[in-house]
């Protein structure tokens, strides 16, 4: 497989260490059922088929968190993304919406 990084280009996936799913959203300590909903967060993983995002560091590179948008089933990617990017834009939607 191999991953575009924006800053050094197209690289192996043995430079990178994949991190987990990019999707899931950490619940918030002081919310009700805060307990129940970190074990779920921590411990329930599901497992797509197709289209899926996930945290990428490129270790043997610029050292760049990433979001890769990536079919599970043909490997494909679709999208890469530096993930501080894509959480500013979370935080400006948060933003708009307060």
């Amino acid at each position: 497989m191999r991953i575009i990084c924006p800053y050094c280009g197209e690289r192996g996936n043995e430079e990178f260490s994949y991190l987990g799913d990019a999707s899931l959203l950490r619940p918030d300590p002081a919310g009700a059922g805060a307990m129940h909903a970190f074990a779920d967060y921590v411990y329930l993983r599901d497992n797509p088929r197709g289209s899926h995002r996930e945290f990428w560091y490129h270790a043997a590179g610029c050292r760049s968190w990433l979001i890769v948008t990536r079919n599970t089933s043909t490997h494909d990617i679709t999208r890469v993304e530096f993930a501080c990017d894509v959480a500013a834009a979370r935080m400006a939607s948060f933003e708009d919406e307060g």
